[in-house]
């Protein structure tokens, strides 16, 4: 039987390349692109169904999952890690009673859902090298908190209610197609136009900030593939560790200046972000991963770099 799709969030970084990769397996049509207040584009508008769809009224999902008879969520709706910090009311609101909200209607109606979690989710006092999949999860921003909250929230409704959950804990990710929305890794976005537009960058992090990250083909890919795995090999659901690479803003540069010579960066640090990368992982085993479900990125960061210049440049003109 052909599953029908809800994607939340799907205007967002995630959400926007992701639907469309969705309808391209299952099937226009049944990909249903879920919006909040902003619009969609027109290349998700054109190519299938869509629907307000605010997490934080049940009452609009459960119409939203009642009317296309939805089988699968892919919730991506959230605030991220810096706009979270600024508006924690706002973070809690989203990231937690939405998800509460998602669940609840996926277990009226018998839906799987995939909940991304991510690095924020560990703390200072975690091991910051080579990060265990199961370790210490104290965070100390709130984007953090309600990312470690919602990973208990999935696993209570998989044990409580048979939920079928399932999560993957994302490094900071890199796209072409969507600007960045207020990420502590948006520095490794940004830097690309900049370089291109003006052959100059100033950084919001220090030298020497490592960070686990990954470009976008494969974040999707993960996704798909984590939600297609057999449910009974998953012996972890809601928080697999996932990475393909590791890298501070001066290996970033140095990269890219291979493609423009001139290119030069400086730096003026931002202490929200840089305290909130600070307390990050400097990269995470996903092993389990690999073990369980065969994650295996295709992106390294050369081939990455090579690519985001390619795209945007084309794009920039």
């Amino acid at each position: 039987m052909m599953s029908k799709i809800l994607v939340t969030g799907s205007v967002g970084q995630i959400g926007s390349e992701l639907t469309m990769v969705l309808r391209g397996i299952y099937g226009n049509d049944n990909v249903v692109a879920g919006v909040n207040r902003t619009q969609p584009g027109e290349k998700l508008r054109d190519s299938g169904p869509w629907e307000a769809c605010d997490c934080t009224n049940t009452d609009l999902v459960d119409s939203v999952v009642k009317k296309h008879k939805i089988d699968v969520i892919y919730h991506l709706a959230a605030i991220l890690s810096a706009v979270a910090e600024a508006k924690p009311d706002l973070a809690w609101k989203v990231n937690i009673d939405g998800l509460y909200n998602v669940l609840e209607v996926a277990r009226e109606h018998g839906c799987a859902v995939f909940v991304p979690s991510s690095i924020g989710a560990f703390g200072p006092t975690t091991p910051l090298d080579d990060t265990p999949q199961d370790t210490i999860q104290r965070p100390t921003s709130m984007y953090g908190v309600t990312k470690v909250a919602g990973e208990l929230l999935c696993d209570y409704y998989f044990k409580r209610f048979q939920v079928d959950t399932r999560g993957l804990r994302y490094p900071g990710i890199i796209s072409n197609e969507t600007l960045p929305g207020g990420g502590t890794t948006d520095y490794a976005v940004e830097i690309f136009y900049e370089a291109i537009k003006h052959k100059k960058y100033t950084c919001p992090l220090g030298a020497g900030t490592f960070l686990d990250m990954m470009y976008m083909p494969d974040a999707i890919d993960g996704a798909i593939k984590l939600m297609e795995a057999e449910s009974g090999k998953l012996k972890h659901r809601n928080a697999f560790n996932v990475t393909a690479m590791s890298f501070d803003p001066e290996i970033l540069a140095a990269e890219v200046k291979k493609y423009i010579p001139e290119f030069t960066m400086d730096y003026n640090v931002d202490p929200v972000k840089q305290g909130i990368a600070d307390s990050w992982p400097n990269n995470m085993d996903d092993s389990e991963a690999r073990k369980q479900w065969g994650w295996e990125p295709k992106y390294t960061l050369p081939v990455m770099v090579k690519d985001m210049i390619e795209v945007l440049s084309k794009k920039l003109g």
